[in-house]
């Protein structure tokens, strides 16, 4: 494999980020397997994590769903293949107008919020509709990932259930799911299944469900020994309390997840090349041709993502600082054990595949870079590096 990436940023040039649809497919049918003992289970990828257009025309090829949060990604997947039926739009403070736009395309649409679901439902009581509710429980392992807890900006409050349930009636809108999001990286899985119980509760009172949606938010591992969400023993339980409730139900639903991260977070790497190693007092850094305006999630959550130089993998290990060329404090890894690195070298960040491109930037005017998909043993370049073109795209020049 390191062969292959080798090979990839000599032609493509780095900074680069390479994708393996192997590892794609194998996350996605994992998932599918743990909850095989559901009738019916519908796993709608999280476009947000990864939204390049070839990404989704995989998944789209697999019978995935899409989960989107905003009308762009909406028109991503229609353009993708993806039938309208299969997606559901769960956006966060959104304008009643996105809402209805997203609404007209016949995309499922999800409301966490009484406001804009007593002027929808008001407006439009026959468009089926499907309800986000906050449990509040905090699950995630970081605040800003998060959003179950009671603080949150996202869902209806439980608390606030007997008004829910007044719109509803009051408008006649037509209800045909519950959904829930606790946050990212669940450890705990008997926190999910606790929360999973408020949903059920919640539910009941629902007479014309479809389905319900129990987020997402598995744990990936970042390191060899890392803890991940165990989605085998989640999948055994969670369908055998699913299939329970259905049965007093009376109805058999769906049972859909949103997962992102945990489909697309391993099938990536990034890779940068070394452009200088500069030692200070107590410091060897390594300095690459990147910064977080391409990754930024080490920065913004302090998230962990293995460094291996692809170009010395078996060279002796010294504890390095790799850090970005952006104008500010811009750190990868502080005093990591890594094969011993040489100006040149090529590092290759591990679980990169997951918010990591999609949140890149042209900060300090920087082109945001190439991404490649190695798909049935061959790469395939899936998007252009930017070009100094691209950052005046839209700019207009005024006489001064």
């Amino acid at each position: 494999m390191n062969t292959q990436l080798l090979k990839i940023a000599e032609k493509f040039g780095s900074p680069i980020y390479v994708y393996d649809s192997e590892k794609i497919i194998t996350q996605y049918d994992r998932l599918k397997n743990a909850f095989k003992g559901v009738k019916s289970l519908k796993l709608n990828y999280a476009a947000k994590a990864l939204s390049n257009i070839s990404i989704l025309k995989l998944f789209n090829s697999l019978g995935s769903g899409l989960d989107t949060v905003s009308i762009q990604e909406v028109k991503l997947g229609l353009k993708a293949g993806f039938a309208a039926e299969s997606i559901i739009f769960t956006p966060n403070g959104v304008s009643l107008q996105e809402i209805e736009e997203v609404a007209e395309m016949g995309v499922q649409i999800n409301i966490d919020n009484l406001s804009i679901l007593e002027q929808f439902g008001t407006k439009h009581p026959k468009v089926p509709v499907c309800i986000r509710i906050n449990p509040h429980v905090m699950a995630g392992g970081n605040t800003n990932i998060s959003v179950g807890h009671i603080d949150s900006k996202f869902g209806i409050s439980i608390h606030q259930i007997p008004l829910l349930l007044r719109i509803v009636e009051n408008t006649g809108m037509n209800i045909n799911g519950i959904h829930m999001h606790t946050g990212s990286d669940i450890l705990d899985i008997d926190v999910f299944l606790y929360a999973s119980e408020i949903l059920f509760e919640t539910a009941k009172n629902f007479k014309n469900l479809d389905f319900i949606d129990f987020g997402s938010g598995f744990k990936v591992p970042y390191k060899t020994g890392d803890i991940e969400t165990n989605i085998e023993e989640l999948g055994e339980k969670l369908s055998k309390r699913f299939n329970e409730f259905c049965s007093s139900y009376g109805k058999e639903l769906t049972l859909a997840f949103e997962p992102g991260k945990f489909l697309v977070s391993e099938a990536g790497v990034f890779l940068a090349k070394v452009n200088v190693v500069k030692q200070t007092t107590s410091t060897v850094f390594a300095q690459i041709d990147s910064g977080f305006n391409h990754l930024i999630r080490p920065m913004l959550y302090g998230s962990q993502h293995e460094i291996v130089n692809i170009s010395n993998p078996e060279g002796r290990e010294r504890f390095y600082s790799v850090v970005g060329y952006i104008c500010e404090t811009d750190t990868f890894a502080n005093n990591r054990r890594i094969s011993e690195i040489n100006e040149g070298d090529i590092l290759c960040f591990k679980n990169a595949g997951a918010y990591c491109f999609t949140m890149a930037s042209n900060y300090n005017s920087r082109y945001r870079p190439a991404e490649v998909l190695i798909h049935n043993g061959e790469a395939h370049l899936i998007r252009e590096r930017e070009t100094f073109e691209d950052i005046l795209n839209k700019q207009i020049e005024i006489t001064i």
